[in-house]
C-alpha cells in the first residue's frame, strides 16, 4: 500500500473527471430512450415486489 500511495498524487492531471462522449449525451437526453429506461425499471420493480408477497 505504501508504494501505491507514494506514487499516486492527488490532484495530478491524471486525476481529471471523465467527458462524456456525443453518444453517452444522445442516450442522455433522448426522451424515447428515458421513457424505455423508465418502463424496463417499474417491470424490474414490479417483479421484485410480486416476489416478496
Amino acid at each position: 500500500m505504501k508504494q501505491i500511495e507514494e506514487r499516486v498524487k492527488p490532484y495530478d492531471q491524471n486525476f481529471t473527471t471523465m467527458v462524456p462522449t456525443k453518444f453517452v449525451r444522445f442516450f442522455r437526453t433522448c426522451l424515447i430512450w428515458q421513457a424505455i429506461r423508465f418502463v424496463m425499471i417499474n417491470i424490474k420493480m414490479l417483479l421484485v415486489v410480486s416476489k416478496s408477497h
